[in-house]
């Protein structure tokens, strides 16, 4: 109850402030013979709200972006519907709670807006003429805030009834904590060509071709685009573009703060009311009775508070000069600062920094290099595209700029410059055979236009291409097939519990693993397999240079006692519980939507979105 009571405060906290931030807005300006956008059940979704929650989902989506969001882009995103869906599920409760007769009394109605921090005065207590202004800017009466407030905290009363007391068994978070935090300790060997006392054959020429005729799909050539191109990047021009020393040591000025850094310090700060409430915490932290971290707790805040983050000494005006003379993890002060004496804790050094313009320049001749090549390639692309339009081939196009022409079979794997680039790709996947070549922009600033020659299907290779690879394959197959067989004839031994070693087997012991662990030199799924295995359980997994040979040696269920897995268990009990809330108000909302269908006046809406063109 104590949460709750946190988070309806918070609720009312944040409405009364959004009163005051909107009363500007001009609720007034939509006055008029039609008050509500639709109605759930008997009660109205009044024009007012609906316009209210559409400016503040508006405000929270540009403070998101960052920029200005016109309406219509708004709506394309479905802003409108969003907020007039969440608006209906509301006015469903409120019709639900009005059939079993829910809500609050005066008496709770009055500390509920005693307690709004909005409307207190500079003593904490309520008052009137601030509730009232506020109320009035708005465009709302007293009686109708009133309602809205017995309104929202009947809704929070119905809402914690549906999650409340929502109790989870253990057994998903014990077998979620089992999955992940249980280990394994096994001895594994991997068995090569090696460890035969005789090598296999080498396959003859019929034994190939057979693997090659049976396993096709492993020889396959993508299919391919055959793609003539004219590229142009500003590495090939960058010889021709002349930079004078003027021009660098200009751009070495203008970015003098990242070449040239003063000393700095990582700083928190606590101010204090006055110099000797500010030397008793000195003393007391001196004394050992109390830390900088106690006293910024004292104060209800957190260090992040009272973090300045890295400043220079100018920065710190008339403290600088104390706290740059005292060592990392020590306190300076009290000295005067812009919100009174404080004390100030030092939690880092960051030396000077300083790069001369004859070590810069070497970094800022290729960058301004580089600016200057792309924008003589900037220059150039509406006189190619000019060439192109004319009718003139990319061979023609090459001979007459500083384009170069080139050829690739593409596909999306093929190791070529170009293929690079994702622009190039996709314009190389979509290109067809009746598309005149145009001037494309590269990530770089290059350009490069391109024409589609003919296409390839995908098709096996030659034998003669990838014969070694076949021969390879062979081997890899008949050496796999000796050393299973070798292991077969051990396993009586092995089960038995003899050591690997004693076979002549390089052994290696694991403890501890757990499902996230790695081990180098293994397949991907090869401690998918041990977790699988049971104690004493001896298995032959495939290997890409033969085989493994691995014994589960013993099991380690997690440790419930150690507080990190009892804290692990508690968040997944918790998250699941939460999601378990979220689905069951969720289900609940939209039976009630069902049983209150809304009624939608598309009119008064339209009227209402006008208002934001």
């Amino acid at each position: 109850m104590a949460q709750s009571k946190t988070s309806k405060t918070a609720v009312w906290i944040l409405m009364g402030l959004l009163i005051l931030g909107l009363g500007g807005f001009g609720a007034t300006s939509l006055t008029g013979t039609v008050h509500s956008v639709g109605s759930v059940g008997d009660k109205d979704i009044s024009v007012d709200d609906y316009a209210r929650a559409l400016q503040e989902e508006l405000r929270a989506l540009e403070a998101q972006t960052g920029q200005s969001l016109p309406f219509v882009q708004a709506q394309a995103f479905g802003i409108d519907r969003l907020v007039l869906s969440r608006l209906a599920t509301t006015r469903s409760l409120d019709a639900e709670n009005d059939r079993l007769g829910l809500s609050i009394g005066d008496e709770n109605l009055r500390d509920e807006l005693l307690n709004i921090p909005a409307f207190q005065g500079l003593d904490g207590s309520f008052d009137r003429d601030a509730y009232t202004f506020a109320i009035d800017q708005a465009g709302m009466s007293e009686s109708e805030f009133e309602d809205s407030v017995r309104e929202d905290t009947a809704r929070s009363l119905l809402q914690g009834a549906i999650v409340s007391g929502l109790n989870m068994s253990d057994a998903y978070a014990d077998a979620v904590i089992t999955y992940i935090a249980e280990e394994r300790d096994f001895t594994w060997a991997q068995l090569t060509g090696d460890n035969l006392t005789r090598p296999v054959e080498t396959p003859a020429e019929a034994d190939i071709a057979a693997y090659y005729d049976a396993n096709q799909d492993s020889f396959m050539v993508p299919a391919t685009r055959q793609i003539t191109y004219a590229w142009l990047s500003p590495d090939m021009i960058i010889d021709q573009v002349e930079i004078d020393e003027t021009a660098l040591q200009a751009l070495y000025e203008e970015r003098d703060a990242e070449f040239n850094r003063p000393e700095r310090r990582l700083v928190e700060r606590l101010a204090f009311g006055d110099q000797a409430a500010a030397e008793a915490a000195l003393a007391e932290i001196t004394a050992g009775t109390t830390t900088f971290e106690a006293l910024v707790e004292g104060r209800g805040l957190q260090l992040a508070d009272v973090d300045l983050g890295d400043v220079t000494k100018a920065e710190l005006s008339g403290a600088g000069e104390a706290v740059f003379l005292t060592p990392a993890g020590g306190i300076a002060g009290p000295v005067q600062s812009d919100l009174g004496p404080a004390l100030f804790r030092v939690n880092g050094i960051l030396p000077a920094q300083s790069t001369s313009f004859e070590e810069a320049s070497a970094v800022l001749r290729d960058e301004l290099a580089a600016d200057r090549a792309r924008r003589l390639i900037d220059a150039q692309i509406s006189d190619i595209d000019d060439l192109l339009a004319g009718g003139a081939t990319l061979e023609e196009v090459a001979d007459e700029t500083d384009m170069q022409l080139g050829s690739v079979d593409w596909h999306a794997a093929v190791d070529h410059p170009l293929a690079a680039y994702e622009g190039f790709g996709a314009t190389a996947a979509a290109v067809t055979d009746s598309d005149f070549p145009q001037v494309e922009v590269l990530e770089d600033g290059g350009i490069y236009a391109l024409r589609l020659e003919g296409e390839t299907e995908a098709h096996p290779a030659p034998l003669a291409d990838v014969k070694d690879e076949a021969a390879a394959a062979v081997v890899a197959e008949r050496t796999a097939e000796a050393l299973n067989a070798l292991v077969e004839r051990l396993m009586p031994r092995l089960s038995e519990g003899t050591e690997f070693a004693s076979f002549g087997f390089t052994a290696v012991e694991e403890t501890g693993m757990d499902r996230g662990g790695f081990i180098p030199g293994t397949p991907a799924t090869f401690l998918n397999d041990v977790f699988e295995m049971e104690p004493g359980e001896l298995r032959v997994l495939e290997s890409a240079n033969g085989i493994i040979l691995v014994r589960l040696n013993a099991v380690t269920m997690p440790d419930t006692s150690d507080p990190e897995i009892a804290t692990l268990k508690a968040r997944i009990t918790e998250q699941l519980a939460s999601g378990v809330s979220q689905d069951m108000f969720q289900a609940y909302a939209e039976a009630l939507q069902a049983m209150y269908p809304a009624e939608i006046n598309q009119q008064a809406l339209n009227a209402v979105h006008a208002q934001f063109q």
